[in-house]
């Protein structure tokens, strides 16, 4: 891709191509199946039941190469998807399936080491077994860091039983990606796709206010983390945000007693947002150097070719490079040379 600017899309999703019927192996139900149903085609059940569609290229990495090379993406993060965190299970169980998932994730990214970066995932609900599994990752594996939900089990990531691994990510020089899961209000959002179109932005924001509230980012400097969908609903929320940290303090401030718009810049989104108006304001309230070129790759609410937006937009040269790569190579702790 020689005439392509270069471009690094944090947010791709990916699957093995099986796993073992985990029900069978753990004893119990809950989990996720792939049920293939024709070419290149493949049903996820959740304990038995429809999820979900998904096509080989959530699975199939000469096809996704195949996409990257047609839409002129030189470089995937891969991530799995989060209905496969599985912190519900017993922690024991979610390392078994973590380690199954991590390892697939760093197989894909040793044969293509130039088109491919992995995070793993751990099993927050276990601090203990979620470091140990973090230490692999990035040690053994070679993985660039992991995903995490933007709660554990209800548990916001300002939970004292999160910071040990969070902690573990700064120390190790691990990159974070924040993505939803299990949305909130659940039981009001049975119809419309409401819980990805409304659930997923209010998760989002609800994780990076409680890191602000909580003082996390105050305790861990240096902590490289990114949160998917722009930031949710957070970008354009932080007025309101912070017109009640300012009227409200003894309800707002009572851990934490800096103003949280000083914490814009502190944190990474993705490009994610389908809209030119909401990205030209997320720079302006951000700036270029938090923002990454992001696609939700390979499902249909992600962008359909990767880095679209941003290459609408009348944006500076400086500006449009930084949001198709640099951001994501200083994310990630990652030279460009690297990839070329």
């Amino acid at each position: 891709m020689p005439d392509q600017p270069f471009k690094i899309d944090i947010h791709t999703h990916i699957l093995p191509p099986d796993w073992p019927d985990l029900k069978e192996r753990y004893g119990y139900g809950g989990f996720v199946q792939l049920e293939r149903h024709g070419p290149g085609c493949a049903h996820m059940l959740l304990d038995g039941k429809f999820f979900r569609e998904v096509g080989a290229n959530c699975w199939d990495s000469g096809i996704r190469i195949g996409d990257c090379d047609r839409d002129g993406v030189h470089v995937q993060v891969l991530s799995t998807v989060p209905i496969m965190f599985t912190y519900w299970a017993k922690p024991a169980d979610t390392l078994d399936l973590c380690r199954l998932l991590n390892d697939h994730i760093a197989s894909v990214v040793e044969a293509n080491p130039r088109r491919f970066v992995g995070l793993g995932t751990v099993p927050m609900q276990d601090p203990d077994l979620a470091v140990t599994e973090l230490e692999r990752c990035v040690r053994d594996l070679g993985l660039a860091g992991v995903e995490i939900g933007t709660h554990v089990n209800g548990m916001n990531l300002d939970h004292p039983d999160v910071f040990p691994t969070l902690q573990a990510a700064r120390d190790l020089g691990a990159a974070v990606f924040v993505h939803p899961w299990e949305m909130l209000g659940r039981d009001r959002m049975s119809k419309y796709w409401l819980p990805w179109l409304v659930g997923m932005p209010a998760e989002t924001s609800l994780s990076i206010c409680s890191m602000i509230f909580g003082g996390v980012f105050e305790r861990l400097p240096g902590l490289r983390i990114a949160f998917a969908h722009g930031g949710g609903a957070f970008p354009a929320t932080i007025g309101r945000i912070e017109h009640g940290f300012n009227v409200r303090p003894d309800l707002v401030a009572v851990d934490n007693e800096t103003n949280p718009r000083d914490y814009i810049g502190r944190f990474y989104v993705d490009s994610l947002v389908h809209d030119p108006n909401m990205l030209d304001y997320m720079l302006k309230l951000m700036g270029a150097n938090t923002i990454a070129l992001g696609s939700d790759y390979p499902f249909p609410l992600g962008e359909q070719r990767p880095g679209q937006l941003i290459e609408s937009m009348a944006l500076d040269p400086d500006v449009r490079d930084r949001l198709l790569h640099g951001t994501a190579l200083e994310w990630l702790a990652l030279e460009a040379g690297a990839f070329r």
